[in-house]
């Protein structure tokens, strides 16, 4: 247990600490709070009482370290050389998907940039300016947007944190920057011309059904291939889902990940089966039947209880769609856009016929509206006209 009190010295209060150490030697360490003592004891009161659980955490890592056997010395571990072991501890502790965000900004960006700067940097010597500068370089050399920077820095203070709280180091050097201001992004998404058009083009193709998914039911990428037989109801007309299919790089490979449950609570949802997609379905079924015929034993049945597969029985990849839409879209000359941002269109059209943002929230799975009114509400230019319409009479004559 850590004891302490406050003591006033040259006219602040400083704190006190008391407590057996790891080796079972009493240390009484003091520092100020540089804090006048006049008209700032409850101050003074409250860092006692976070310096005191401060260092109750770093005892308890400490002991945990001796138990087992390990030596840490803050003094000889390069910075670089803790990212990868805050990696590994990650690992385990955090989604594989989050986890591969990690490994590739970690991995990719951040430790090669240091190590090719500050080499022999020590963990304990990382100081503000160097994460400052860090961020400096990648958007004025490396050209990186506000909004990466902002994810980057997330990282740097997770490590950080970690190794504040373990007592590698006194404080953390990535509270005391000043991080770039996030920029809104703002899609354009296809308006009804232009989805008429694209559902024209992609009958019949690879893509159609990813299409209608995305721009129809605004599922997302991992929604639309993890889209199960069993998911659809046909006698009471309606699409469950609840199962999603990503695909992350760990450890240098392509991995997919499955699950029995989607990227919120708010994402399982169910949506009404309408009469062309649940024609499209019956033709795709029968099409599957056909292949498994046709192709025999060549005929992949891992993934028969899935929707969107090839002719062989290989289900389609995340990656595919990220990849493949951007390339259709050019060769039929239409406007560039990702093919999220058919999610994008989706509910910015529903918005646009008057559908209220909390059945719009619902139909795409948002766990909170705010995200849906952020996103999804940016008027077209007719509806700002017929917007500026309404109040004519109020103008000014």
């Amino acid at each position: 247990m850590v004891a302490g009190h406050l003591r006033e010295k040259d006219g602040y209060y400083h704190i006190v600490l008391s407590y057996i150490d790891e080796n079972g030697k009493r240390q009484t360490p003091s520092r100020s709070t540089k804090l006048p003592v006049k008209g700032n004891k409850k101050r003074a009161e409250a860092m006692l009482v976070q310096a005191r659980e401060e260092m109750e955490e770093k005892l308890k890592y400490r002991v945990r370290c001796k138990s087992s056997g390990m030596t840490i010395l803050p003094d000889k571990v390069r910075f670089t050389d803790f990212l990868i072991d805050w990696l590994d501890m990650m690992k385990t502790s955090v989604e594989a998907t989050t986890f591969a965000a990690y490994e590739m900004t970690v991995k990719n960006k951040i430790i090669p940039y240091f190590d090719g700067r500050f080499p022999n940097l020590l963990l304990q010597d990382v100081t503000p300016k160097h994460i400052q500068d860090y961020y400096t370089y990648e958007m004025k050399v490396c050209g990186v947007s506000a909004n990466t920077v902002i994810h980057r820095h997330a990282n740097i203070r997770k490590a950080l944190q970690y190794a504040y709280k373990t007592g590698q180091i006194d404080s953390n050097p990535a509270d005391k920057i000043q991080r770039p201001k996030k920029i809104r992004f703002e899609s354009k998404p296809y308006n009804q011309a232009e989805l008429d058009a694209l559902f024209k083009a992609v009958k019949g193709t690879d893509l159609e059904l990813g299409v209608i998914l995305a721009a129809f039911y605004g599922l997302r990428r991992g929604e639309a291939v993890g889209l199960k037989w069993d998911a659809i109801d046909f006698d009471n007309k309606t699409i469950s889902i609840r199962h999603t299919v990503t695909q992350a790089s760990i450890d240098g490979k392509s991995t997919i990940i499955e699950k029995d449950r989607t990227k919120t609570q708010s994402s399982n949802r169910s949506l009404p089966l309408v009469p062309p997609f649940e024609k499209l379905l019956h033709l795709m079924k029968q099409q599957q039947d056909l292949n498994k015929k046709l192709c025999g034993d060549c005929y992949n049945y891992d993934y028969e209880d899935y929707i969107y597969v090839n002719p062989m029985g290989e289900r389609v990849k995340p990656g595919y769609l990220t990849q493949a839409f951007p390339a259709f879209l050019e060769n039929h000359g239409m406007r560039r856009i990702r093919f999220h941002d058919l999610r994008h269109s989706c509910a910015t059209l529903l918005y646009a016929n008057g559908v209220a943002l909390k059945d719009i929230q619902e139909w795409l799975g948002h766990s909170d509206i705010s995200t849906t009114s952020n996103i999804y509400t940016h008027l077209d230019f007719n509806s700002k006209v017929a917007s500026a319409q309404a109040i004519m009479g109020f103008f000014p004559e």
